[in-house]
This record gives structure tokens, sequence and C-alpha cells, in this order.
């Protein structure tokens, strides 16, 4: 019982600590600013690199990374965290200097800027939403409540803990704003990574440092082709899955969007790079492997059992609280990015040009919030957490992924052929990647191979129907680059064409 108050109390301070300091830096944001937009949804373009930084690597490393990925129980999961560098430098060097250039507050404006047509935003938008909604909100719900019931070994229901989480994380997303997101998601990063790499000591420790009698197909980085990653889908979808993620994800795009300028963004990418290269990949795999040693296979309760167990009561305290800070600032960075979707590109173009954002923002973390919770028995079925959510993922990533490029390589595309092109490759991927398909055993692809076939499913599909329904032909055109016609396309000029044709 002792034992139990002192884990608790630890846990109380430390996480209302991080709720004081971030209220701290929170308290002069001008929530009536004239642009509320920015204010609500950019920290009013005033985050620093160390806040992206932080934000940028706790809204990706949570409970779904440490609790799933560790579940598996293997080294080979480190891949998503050494390939996801990648996704990041194609964040720095390619995307942002695009968005940052057309001031972009949602990253589907750009595609809007793009086909001049806000139909195709509102189409991609809508998909995104539905990832918040349907995917991340509630796996990381799931995931952190799973976690908090095997660490402190307690009988309360699964779904009492979670509804802790979603009221408590809805309150960061009403009343903070991505300010309040960004600057708890950094201290609680700092928290959060220092717990982890003690843990990784201390179990690493808790075998002295052997790992013999572990099956070497845990303990390889070059996955067979019954592996949950196999060597070959490196050199296929892997790296347009990390593309999309980091490069087109509102999520993660939102905080890179919010800083003064290019040079400070791109400076807090990096940052964030360097963490996930460095100290990621140890601690998402390790913990879990050295919980099969001395546990045996348990799935994804290998990292609350493995922290359980290595941590003095006191320290397992700040630990949980690191954890459920990660749990909130995953969530509430889901929440803020999804509505930022649903006001900029849906509400404001279709409903109402100018809303009152934090209350429409409000009733719209308040829908999210009902429907995580809804979902969360069926996360409960899934025999691995982190292997369902890429799964899932896997039908909005490569098809909104095509959209982003055929729109910023060609020029002269329609925007309907860029949407069915979407619809083609939800309807595909489906197809042909769930067993319940009838096409799901005649192609026996690993589903991050068929992502990869998605893609360019898609990106051919776009053009063709271009050519032969629209009777346009695409002109290959680098919008990247400074000279391009894209400039032109988003000058002043055509940004009042744009507007009066959408009206």
């Amino acid at each position: 019982m002792f034992s139990s108050t002192i884990q608790v109390s630890v846990f109380v301070f430390v996480t209302a600590l991080i709720g004081f300091l971030t209220y701290l830096s929170c308290r002069g944001q001008n929530r009536n600013a004239q642009n509320q937009n920015r204010e609500f949804f950019l920290a009013g373009g005033g985050l620093a690199w160390y806040f992206i930084a932080g934000s940028i690597t706790l809204t990706n490393l949570s409970t779904d990374q440490l609790v799933g990925m560790n579940g598996n129980q293997m080294a080979l999961l480190s891949l998503w965290e050494f390939s996801a560098v990648v996704g990041l430098f194609v964040l720095a060097k390619v995307f942002l200097p695009v968005y940052y250039k057309f001031k972009c507050t949602t990253t589907t404006e750009l595609l809007e800027r793009r086909y001049n047509d806000k139909h195709i935003r509102a189409v991609i938008s809508v998909l995104f939403f539905a990832g918040s909604a349907l995917i991340f909100c509630p796996a990381v719900i799931y995931s952190g409540s799973l976690f908090m019931q095997s660490m402190f070994n307690v009988e309360l229901p699964l779904m009492y803990i979670a509804v802790i989480f979603v009221v408590v994380g809805a309150l960061y997303a009403i009343f903070g704003g991505l300010r309040a997101v960004a600057v708890s998601d950094t201290y609680s990063g700092v928290l959060l990574l220092t717990m982890a790499v003690i843990v990784l000591i201390l179990a690493l420790q808790a075998i002295d440092y052997n790992f013999d009698g572990i099956p070497q197909e845990r303990l390889t980085l070059i996955g067979d082709n019954d592996s949950p990653i196999p060597w070959h889908t490196l050199l296929t979808g892997m790296i347009f899955i990390q593309m999309f993620y980091w490069g087109t994800n509102q999520v993660i795009t939102q905080r890179a969007m919010a800083a003064p300028s290019l040079k400070e963004a791109q400076k807090g990418v990096f940052a964030a790079a360097g963490i996930r290269l460095l100290i990621v990949p140890a601690i998402i795999v390790i913990p879990g492997i050295v919980s099969y040693k001395l546990f045996g296979d348990i799935g994804d309760s290998a990292y609350g059992k493995i922290v359980a167990t290595v941590l003095p009561d006191w320290l397992s305290g700040v630990f949980a609280a690191a954890m459920a800070a990660a749990v909130l600032t995953t969530f509430n960075s889901n929440l803020n990015s999804a509505t930022a979707l649903y006001v900029c590109d849906i509400h404001e173009s279709y409903v109402n040009k100018t809303p009152n954002v934090p209350k429409l923002s409000g009733y719209v973390t308040v829908l999210l919030c009902l429907i995580s919770l809804a979902l969360i028995p069926v996360y409960q079925q899934a025999d691995s957490i982190i292997n369902l959510v890429q799964k899932l993922y896997g039908l909005l990533s490569m098809p909104i992924l095509s959209v982003f490029i055929v729109g910023l390589l060609f020029r002269n595309v329609h925007a309907f052929a860029a949407i069915g092109a979407v619809t083609f490759g939800v309807s595909f991927y489906a197809f042909v990647s769930f067993e319940a398909s009838p096409f799901y055993a005649p192609f026996g692809l690993h589903y991050i191979h068929l992502m990869f076939a998605t893609l360019i499913g898609c990106v051919s599909f776009a053009l063709i129907v271009n050519r032969v329904i629209f009777r346009q032909k695409a002109e290959f055109s680098m919008a990247l680059n400074s000279d391009s016609p894209f400039e032109e396309e988003g000058s002043v000029e055509n940004q009042s064409t744009l507007k009066n044709k959408n009206a």
C-alpha cells in the first residue's frame, strides 16, 4: 500500500508540474488575435526550434510506439525509426520551403493552390480527419490506458482510464491550442526520453547485457518474408510511407509550420531527426526484447511489465507521469490538427467563412473524443496495435501522397482526376491487403509492397484519367523550383482568380 501511495503521489505531482509549466509558457497568448486560425493552429507563428523538435518527437513517440513496437519484442521494428530520418529530411528540404512560401495553415492548402480547386483540399482533409478520428486517436488512448493498467497492476476497467485521458487531453486542445500542445510536448518529451533511456539501461542490467537464449529472428535487422518488415520492403513502400507521414501529414507538419521563419523550422526538424536517429530506435525495441527473455512472448503487455519490474516505486511514478503526458500530447496533437483541417478546409469553405474558431474547435474536439472512446473495444481485439495502425493507415497514406506528388510534379492536371485517383487507391488497397478480400491470397504481397503498388497505381490513374476523360495533357513541372510556374499560380493575381472561381 505504501509503495502504491508513493507511485501515485509522484505521478500526480509530476503531471501537475508539467501542466503548470505549460500554463506559465502559454499564459500570454492572444486568443483574441485578428488571425484566429494562425494563433490557435500555428501558435501565432512563434514556436522556437526546440519547441518544434520537442513537439514533433513526442507527437510521434507515445504509447502506441513504445507499447506497440516493444510489444513485437524484436529489433526489426527499429527500421521504422531509422527510415523516419529520411522522411524528416524530406520535410525540411522539400516540403517546408513550399509551405512557408505560401504561408499555409494546413498541408492541404497547398493542394488548393496547385490544382486551383477547393474541393480537392476538402477531400484530402476529410481523409486526414478520418485517420485521426478512426485510427490515431483511439489507438493512442487504448495503448496508453493499457500501459497504465499493466504498470500499476490495477483492476480499474480500461475504459475508465481511457475516459480520464480523453477528458484531460481535450482540455489541453480546447483551451491551449497548438502553443500549449507544443510546449507541453517539449517538457514531457525531455522527461519521457530521459526515463525511457533509464528503463533501457536498467532492462539491460536485468539480463547482465546478455542476449543468449533469445531467438536470432528477434535480434536481426534483416527481416525475412514472414517478418513484420521484410528487408525488400525498405526498397519499395517504406520510403514513401515516411515521406507521407513526415512531409504531408498535418499532425506532424503543423508543428514545423508554426515557426517564425523557414530556417527556424528546419532547425527544429533536423533536431528531431537527430533524436530519432540516436535515441528512439533503442528505446522502442530493446526493452521488449529483454522482456521476451524474462517473461516470454507477452505481446503488447511487454513494455508495461518490464517498466514495473526494473524501476523503483518512486521512479515508476515519474515514468508513469511521463507516459501519461506522452499519451495526452499525442492525443491532443491529433485533436488540434484534425480540428484545424475541419475549420480551415471544410467549415470556412462551405459553411461559414468567419467562425468563432475556439468555440467551433471545442465542438469538433468533443466529437473526436466520443469517437475515440467508442472505438477502443475494436483496438482491444488487435494482436499487435502498431501493425494494425500501420496497416489501416495504408488505406489513406498512399492515395493522399499520390495527390501531392502529382500536384507538385505536374501542371495542367484536373482536380477531379486526382480525386478519382484517391478513390481508386483506397478501394485498391482495401481490396488486396485485407484478409477478407477475395484477392488477398492470390497477391500474397506484404502490405508495405502493396502500399507502393497503390501509390504507383494512383499516380498512373490520375494522369490517364486526366488525359482520357478530361482531355488535358499533364506537363512535367518541378513545382519546388523557384522559377516554376507554381509561383505564378500562387501569385496575388491567381489567388484572386482562385477565390472567385471557388466562391
